[in-house]
């Protein structure tokens, strides 16, 4: 409770109070009330879009960045499984810090300083001071890569995105990189992707022409796509409209797609892609765009 106190951080689960109660039914008792979270299933995650999943990437590595440059010093989660964390809103947060610790791995040399995962070890140098460097911090950024990154970062990433996004994978894999370097390398994804420069080298292969129908929608005729925001049909996020068209002409049976006025939590619109426009239905939130015939 007093860690989660300590410790405040829009990725760590937020505590809203406690109360203290000692009596003869329930002596010596704590309760804490904080914000309710939706338990991590990794299976379900694998499914969602790469957009949620990096977004998870993303709020993880602030909350490494936090932990590593927090109040109370650098701090290391000893239990770091999926089940320590939660999501609320999309973002991942930590809730079970029973396990934490914030001091640093005392040593006499090196070989006092062996970081222990069971897939291999890591040997950091001893500090003058007699402290293990960056232990903690290096731990953590460990655990991400083997618990989280690994699965969740590079699997359907935009391709020009895959380098930079490989890159990360391969570096906290390898410690190469600190939380600091770690965090800058995801912003630096997040910006790319937000601002559509990552479609920057992208030139139309096709010369199709798509007829604009607004304050219309196509209430049927969908088809499934990976991955996608709803399982019963292919519901897609793009940049702007040429992504879109390139969307649909990427896919066979794609004919028509339905601009939505929803966005992703990077802004980014919604998109229905359809086999067809038999039935175009009336809907102010919504502009259909159909494959020119001919």
């Amino acid at each position: 409770m007093v860690l989660l106190e300590r410790l405040r951080h829009p990725n760590v689960l937020q505590l809203y109070g406690y109360c203290y109660q000692d009596s003869e039914d329930i002596p010596d008792t704590l309760t804490t009330i904080t914000e309710l979270g939706a338990p991590v299933e990794m299976i379900q995650l694998l499914q969602t879009s790469w957009e949620d999943r990096f977004r998870i990437c993303l709020s993880l590595g602030r909350l490494l960045h936090h932990l590593a440059h927090s109040p109370l010093g650098s701090v290391t989660l000893l239990d770091f499984r999926p089940r320590q964390f939660v999501l609320v809103d999309g973002e991942l947060k930590v809730t079970d810090l029973d396990d934490a610790r914030v001091e640093e791995t005392p040593c006499a040399a090196s070989a006092d300083c062996i970081l222990e995962f069971p897939a291999r070890n890591f040997t950091l140098p001893c500090s003058a001071q007699g402290w293990c460097e960056g232990m903690n911090e290096k731990r953590n950024l460990y655990n991400a890569y083997r618990f989280f990154f690994t699965y969740l970062l590079p699997h359907s990433a935009p391709p020009s995105l895959r380098p930079l996004l490989d890159s990360i994978v391969n570096a906290t894999g390898e410690l190469t990189w600190g939380v600091d370097e770690t965090l800058a390398q995801l912003e630096k994804v997040l910006h790319l992707y937000r601002s559509g420069q990552y479609l920057q080298n992208f030139t139309a292969s096709s010369s199709a022409e798509y007829q604009r129908i607004p304050d219309s929608a196509i209430p049927q005729e969908d088809y499934r796509c990976w991955p996608s925001y709803h399982h019963g049909s292919c519901l897609l996020s793009v940049f702007n409209l040429a992504e879109a068209v390139d969307v649909c002409e990427s896919h066979a049976q794609c004919r028509a797609f339905v601009v939505t006025n929803q966005t992703t939590w990077t802004g980014r619109q919604l998109v229905f892609f359809k086999t067809g426009w038999s039935q175009v239905v009336p809907d102010p939130n919504k502009t259909t765009y159909v494959k020119a015939s001919g």
